[in-house]
């Protein structure tokens, strides 16, 4: 038994847990939350209420929910879902026919006090669902065709749900989530190969449908891999925001331009400067430094998440919590790509940096079942 151990457990049980939660992973969502009400602030041009203000607000009330949730026993998350991952796919057929609209997708549902985006919900819900389905299936049966088919069922049901918004971004992580937890619950490796000779002949076949009655993609969708493929094709229209993004990034050097002193920003040459391209921002006025400090940041949530899994004897727990690092991966790595070039503009925002209520709450969400499944962990 550990010196923390021996010490608390003469602590009353009310306050136990509290002492159990993973408080270093807290101290470093808050160091990232922080970096993105700093940028807010910037890009507000020193206005907190703008866009700062609102952002704080959403991260206490998350935090408040992420500690709640992770004194939450996490057997109670394991038996809930199923009706979570079922709730999710409702409230996402809900958005086709209630959907409010904006930047001409239909992703959202107005609550009036909240905009919520079914989307983000079921990122984390499908990885609750995908870890509670390996954990009640005996280990021999993983690989096994039957086996391998329900959980494909489980993430192409929500993935086409969300193509039809579009939203392109979201799809592609719930597919990539989805087959990343397949993996780890240790799926052969067999059937990886075969997706990915399909997803070949997908990517051929979307491209020669382009044009045709059955073109599988939007046009503004062809627009974006032409815009990555060759951004100067049209600097002034499809093209640019990837053009003033690179501007950004390389105008600010190894130190950056200072605090509030990135002329892209400022100026307004750089779009969505709040939300998906907030990156861009950060490395304008802060430079090489800057950007990999936040990338430290980001890596660091990622090891504290594995080492707690690794850690965790409980298969639910430590797959939940995999899938969980997996997803948070999955968005900073796309947004970061897609901002330096790296890969074409799908709209994914940048964890707890960017400006939206829905990506943080959820986010925040997520991060309370990894406490519960840390602070619950056998010991």
């Amino acid at each position: 038994m550990s010196y923390l151990e021996s010490t608390v457990k003469h602590v009353p049980s009310g306050f136990r847990k509290i002492l159990y939660l993973n408080w270093p992973l807290i101290l470093l969502l808050a160091a990232v939350s922080g970096t993105g009400f700093l940028m807010l602030y910037s890009v507000a041009g020193g206005n907190l209420s703008t866009w700062a203000e609102p952002q704080m607000k959403r991260f206490g009330v998350g935090l408040a929910l992420m500690i709640a949730v992770g004194l939450v026993p996490i057997w109670m998350w394991r038996n809930l879902a199923g009706v979570a991952y079922g709730v999710s796919i409702m409230l996402l057929i809900a958005v086709e026919f209630f959907g409010a609209t904006g930047m001409g997708a239909q992703r959202w549902i107005d609550l009036g006090f909240f905009r919520l985006q079914p989307s983000e919900l079921t990122k984390i819900t499908l990885v609750m669902f995908l870890a509670a389905y390996y954990d009640w299936l005996p280990a021999k049966k993983t690989s096994r065709p039957l086996w391998v088919l329900l959980p494909i069922l489980i993430i192409v049901l929500p993935t086409l749900l969300v193509l039809r918004q579009p939203d392109l971004g979201t799809a592609i992580l719930l597919l990539a989530a989805g087959g990343g937890l397949m993996f780890l619950a240790g799926v052969h490796w067999a059937y990886f190969a075969s997706v990915i000779a399909a997803g070949a002949g997908l990517i051929a076949a979307v491209f020669q449908s382009r044009g045709t009655e059955w073109q599988l993609l939007k046009d503004y969708q062809f627009r974006r891999i032409d815009t990555f493929l060759d951004p100067s094709s049209d600097p002034l229209g499809a093209g640019y925001h990837i053009t003033q993004s690179k501007i950004a990034l390389g105008s600010g050097g190894w130190t950056g331009r200072g605090f509030m002193q990135g002329t892209q920003s400022r100026l307004n040459f750089l779009p969505e400067k709040h939300t998906d391209f907030i990156f861009t921002t950060l490395a304008e006025e802060f430079g090489f430094i800057g950007g990999i400090s936040l990338l430290t940041l980001y890596a660091l949530v990622i090891v504290f998440c594995v080492v707690s899994a690794v850690m965790n004897r409980d298969r639910f727990s430590s797959l939940l919590t995999l899938g969980i690092a997996l997803n948070f991966f999955l968005f900073f790595a796309v947004n970061m790509s897609m901002v330096m070039g790296l890969a074409p503009v799908v709209g994914v925002p940048l964890p707890l940096v960017s400006y939206g209520g829905s990506a943080m709450l959820v986010l925040l969400l997520a991060f309370g079942l990894v406490q519960s499944a840390h602070v619950h962990r056998p010991r």
